[in-house]
């Protein structure tokens, strides 16, 4: 026979109330993750707020960071340029239109009461590459770098094939975000003559640098515009910007891939954005490879003004606002008939246009 299940008045739980105010501290457990879980319940005047006012000063560099960590190098760490430290970021501190940190980004580290390391406020960027990414988590503005002086837009000569497109997205990026662009074409050493389109850049006043990394063509001349600022790499998979690093500062030794030989695509060496030191006073942000960029705070108006060659043209249109694509008296239309404008450009053009086009239907 079962036996009979006694019944008990059920014991009361007594619950420990805890004082905030007086004692924050004093009621956490060292473990981390408990202490994090912790101060994500406090009020607003708890530990972790923290008023800054507009013009701190900034003493420390991000070099890569994720989701509530950052890896930044402090102002007061000396020579060493491999020596970095890993911090929480401040849970007052709130991503608006754009993502909160880039590598490049100037912050301001302070230490908690725990001896913990902590990202408490960054600092204005001065300029930025910034793509448009919708499906990022609500973040529409993704800043891929920040104060940075150069964009270098890397290219390949083949495998996988030179692909202006991107090319042009980059440059207007470059401008939005005030960066000076510079064309790297990598992997000469595979064809016998350089892409026929660079003379379209030339003619823009672009820099444009030719390099291979298994011969060492042009890695010399690479490192002389590179000297004394801060640049960002970006550029297709598989075009070698972490081969090029590699190049410019033997010491680095930065994962590569080789490219899909079904696809003739790249495949991702570098997984996130993050910022290199390298020999010579170069600091370089490696970016993960793209396969297309979307343009943030475009128009399709506003498109021709980012192509100076069809810009210079446009002025001699018989209406203001021409598209530039079928309206009669189009002296951009005008130009590419009698050949003073480079039907590669224009196609360029139309491309960016209609894909802005279709985002905003």
């Amino acid at each position: 026979m079962a036996k009979r299940k006694r019944l008990e008045k059920k014991k009361r739980v007594v619950v420990r109330e805890r004082n905030w105010e007086e004692q924050p501290e004093a009621d956490f457990s060292h473990d981390l993750a408990r202490h994090r879980r912790a101060l994500a319940k406090l009020p607003e005047h708890s530990l972790y707020h923290h008023t800054l006012s507009d013009d701190f000063m900034s003493n420390a560099t991000v070099v890569n960071h994720a989701r509530k960590w950052a890896f930044v190098r402090c102002d007061d760490m000396g020579a060493d340029a491999s020596e970095t430290q890993l911090c929480l970021i401040d849970e007052s501190l709130q991503e608006g239109d754009e993502t909160l940190l880039a590598p490049g980004d100037r912050v301001l580290v302070e230490r908690d009461v725990d001896g913990n390391h902590v990202v408490r406020g960054v600092a204005e960027r001065k300029t930025m590459l910034v793509r448009f990414a919708p499906r990022r988590r609500g973040v529409e503005k993704q800043v891929i770098a920040a104060n940075v002086d150069a964009l270098l837009i890397v290219a390949a000569a083949a495998q996988p094939p030179f692909r202006p497109g991107l090319i042009d997205r980059f440059l207007i990026a470059a401008q939005m975000g005030g960066v000076e662009p510079v064309l790297c074409v990598n992997k000469m050493d595979l064809v016998d003559r350089e892409p026929e389109q660079l003379s379209l850049y030339r003619e823009l006043g672009l820099t444009v640098c030719l390099t291979s990394c298994n011969i060492g063509q042009g890695i010399n001349t690479l490192r002389d515009v590179l000297i004394a600022k801060t640049s960002v790499f970006a550029g297709h998979s598989g075009v070698g910007k972490s081969s090029i690093l590699n190049a410019l500062d033997t010491g680095l030794r930065v994962f590569t891939r080789e490219i899909s030989e079904a696809t003739q695509r790249g495949k991702h060496a570098t997984t996130a954005a993050r910022l290199y030191e390298l020999a010579g006073n170069i600091r370089v942000i490696d970016t993960p490879g793209i396969r297309t960029l979307g343009l943030w705070n475009v128009t399709p108006e506003e498109v021709a003004l980012y192509f100076p060659d069809i810009a210079e043209h446009g002025v001699r249109c018989r209406f203001r606002n021409c598209t530039h694509v079928h309206e009669p008296g189009c002296a951009v239309l005008d130009a590419i008939e009698s050949g003073s404008l480079a039907q590669a450009r224009y196609a360029s053009y139309r491309r960016i246009r209609e894909n802005l086009e279709s985002e905003t239907k």
